[in-house]
């Protein structure tokens, strides 16, 4: 049999990070490539009490069909978390469950962008939505960020010259997989241009409740005043990533051609999952739980920036995040970025090419993208140091 892929499809690559993943699989690897939370972040015990509670007292409602916006109890307390939290407002806006964040992606292309249309990114962002994007046959352009977020004389410049955008994918706090988060200016700066370009942004907050360090800085949507913001949170950073529980808050319209598509797709998020969530954000203590998860990753990205700082060649720049899970660092002018990764694999330390985060995979990069929640302690010392002694022997 030949098999006649669709246009969509056969253009479509595995994703480089699952593909390392992979390839790297050896125990003996250092996982620097991976972006899971860190094993002591787990709720376990509530999540243990939580759902012999629902087994035990509503086990029906637990496995039955349910309908497609969500659990209702679930959408109920998130829209208030969204509001009382996150500072935006639910008045003019709707949410629906989604089976991950990255389904809002799919549901936004879906219900946003036509072939051909343009969708716009930062450039690198996180693949995972870009490989989405691509599967819809959309014009895929990046916009180059700096320390601060996005390039604003780029963005317009965009905005205004590709044809037909339709989306900006964005993701300000930490972002995946810079570290960078995006300036309240800048906040400020996009939502004026998409609103004067009319263009629909997709905000990205899986790492929000994860800064360890500066100030908290109001999402895009909090200044969204006619319905030009899709925000999109997620269970997966702190609670689970398993239980692939997410929501999209979006003006009423949007969530309605969105819950079609939804339809479409997986009928409703699994309800046992959303009935977990809801039972924890009830009676968990959300207060100690962030700032547990914050000293975890606050105390793990200062060892991993300490190791790099003593080991690596001073000729290797870095991000210095203030939350979330990962960190990029550059090679000096003129380095071979992929020769420098094959050579870390070689050494048993898995990081991530930076190339697999760019809009356009052909674009010269020196960059590559470490995590620093995955590894131990240990591990984090000793990958340090091999990734250490291979920048001195190649760029010194």
């Amino acid at each position: 049999m030949t098999y006649q892929f669709s246009n969509r499809m056969s253009s479509l690559q595995p994703s480089l990070v699952r593909e390392i993943l992979k390839a790297t699989s050896d125990p003996e690897v250092i996982p620097f490539a991976a972006g899971n939370p860190a094993p002591d972040a787990f709720p376990v015990d509530d999540v243990r009490r939580i759902t012999a509670e629902i087994l035990r007292d509503r086990p029906i409602d637990a496995l039955q069909y349910s309908i497609t916006e969500g659990y209702p109890p679930l959408r109920e307390a998130l829209k208030r978390m969204v509001a009382d939290r996150y500072g935006v407002p639910m008045e003019g806006n709707d949410l629906i469950i989604l089976s991950g964040a990255q389904q809002g992606a799919d549901l936004a292309t879906k219900a946003f962008v036509n072939e051909g249309d343009t969708v716009l990114c930062e450039d690198p962002s996180f693949i995972g939505c870009l490989n989405c994007f691509r599967s819809y046959n959309c014009n895929l352009v990046g916009v180059e960020m700096e320390a601060d977020g996005l390039n604003l004389e780029k963005l317009e410049r965009a905005m205004a010259e590709q044809p037909n955008v339709k989306l900006l994918y964005v993701i300000p706090n930490f972002q995946n997989p810079t570290g960078i988060t995006t300036s309240l200016h800048k906040r400020r700066e996009i939502l004026r241009l998409a609103q004067k370009y009319d263009v629909m942004v997709f905000e990205d907050n899986p790492y929000g409740d994860l800064r360890f360090a500066g100030e908290p800085l109001p999402a895009i949507k909090s200044f969204d005043t006619d319905g030009h913001v899709l925000y999109v949170g997620s269970f997966s950073k702190i609670l689970a990533p398993g239980i692939r529980v997410a929501f999209v808050a979006a003006p009423p319209a949007v969530i309605a051609k969105m819950t079609v598509g939804k339809q479409c797709a997986d009928v409703h998020t699994n309800i046992l999952a959303q009935m977990i969530c809801e039972r924890w954000l009830a009676t968990a203590d959300l207060g100690a739980h962030f700032a547990r998860l914050q000293e975890i990753y606050r105390r793990k990205c200062a060892l991993m920036l300490d190791c790099i700082d003593r080991e690596f060649s001073p000729r290797v720049a870095h991000t210095t995040p203030e939350g979330g899970l990962f960190l990029w660092c550059t090679l000096p002018e003129g380095a071979d970025m992929m020769d420098f990764c094959n050579r870390a694999v070689a050494e048993k330390v898995a990081v991530v090419p930076g190339i697999a985060f760019l809009a356009k995979e052909t674009d010269p990069c020196r960059s590559f993208r470490m995590n620093f929640s995955t590894p131990t302690d240990e591990a984090i010392v000793e990958g340090c140091k091999r990734l250490g002694r291979l920048t001195h022997a190649l760029y010194d």
